[in-house]
């Protein structure tokens, strides 16, 4: 099997991607700033931000699947002022310019990147970043994949939960289809190895969901008690804040069903 490089492999969708990978036999190394526990592949240590290591993880290696990146919203599952004037570009933007660079010299038959759907009509300032990001890709010289998601189950989850102090949830009533990180996987890998290059078809969750029902769905799968008062947006408004509707691959695992096994894992935590 040619060996696979993951960049953001210890992240939520970066574990379930090694993890299909490694279940398919493939050969793969995960770049990460510290050594990993991870016993079935490689570890090479090395940073996207500031480009140490990188020629070292990508010797011998066929094909890369970018899935790394910076986001201060996700990563504290909240937004602040800050989040609506500028976001961070050392992982995105620059650190993909670095990667393709050494994926260049090193001879990469493949590189796959993973990006976000509706990047232009979105008016956040980490759009536009993961758009620069992914624009760098299709200017590249290297035979390349660009694969938009929708938002992640668990992003969803974690902003929600940061909710739980207010009494009335005032959320945008607007659409979009949410997908788990292990459909996207699935995705990721079919796409890596099944010879087409290019644009690729955009990934969503199975249902199409307001965001007043996502919310009510899980408050209900946390018993918990809110109102939610949902707030109407025009369709431009909408889309610059990136509800869109995937009109292309759909994954299986809706958000009503991610929320059950969610509940049920930290049921049987809380049990041990």
């Amino acid at each position: 099997m040619p060996l696979v490089l993951v960049t953001g492999g210890t992240g939520h969708l970066g574990r379930d991607l090694v993890s299909r990978l490694v279940q398919a036999g493939h050969h793969v190394r995960i770049l990460a700033r510290r050594p990993q526990p991870e016993s079935d592949v490689e570890c090479a240590l090395g940073d996207l931000a500031t480009g140490e290591g990188l020629g070292e993880a990508l010797d011998g290696v066929h094909t890369v699947i970018n899935a790394a990146t910076y986001s201060p919203i996700a990563r504290r599952g909240s937004v602040k002022p800050l989040d609506f004037v500028k976001s961070p570009t050392a992982v995105d933007v620059d650190g993909t310019e670095r990667l393709l660079a050494f994926s260049g010299a090193a001879g990469v038959q493949h590189f796959l990147h993973v990006s976000i759907v509706g990047l232009e009509d979105a008016s956040l300032p980490y759009a536009r970043v993961k758009l620069a990001g992914e624009q760098l890709v299709r200017r590249s010289g290297l035979p390349w994949s660009v694969i938009r998601a929708m938002p992640f189950h668990y992003l969803l989850e974690k902003m929600l939960s940061n909710l739980s102090w207010l009494p009335v949830w005032p959320v945008p009533n607007a659409m979009f289809n949410p997908v788990d990180t292990s459909d996207v996987a699935d995705y990721l890998v079919r796409c890596a190895f099944d010879g087409g290059r290019g644009t690729r078809a955009e990934i969503g969750g199975p249902d199409d969901l307001s965001l007043a029902a996502i919310a009510r769905e899980f408050l209900r799968a946390r018993g918990m008690h809110r109102l939610v008062l949902p707030m109407p947006l025009s369709r431009k408004a909408a889309r610059g804040m990136g509800f869109v509707v995937s009109d292309g691959v759909r994954g299986t695992r809706s958000w009503i069903d991610w929320l059950n096994r969610s509940q049920n894992a930290d049921s049987a935590m809380a049990g041990t």
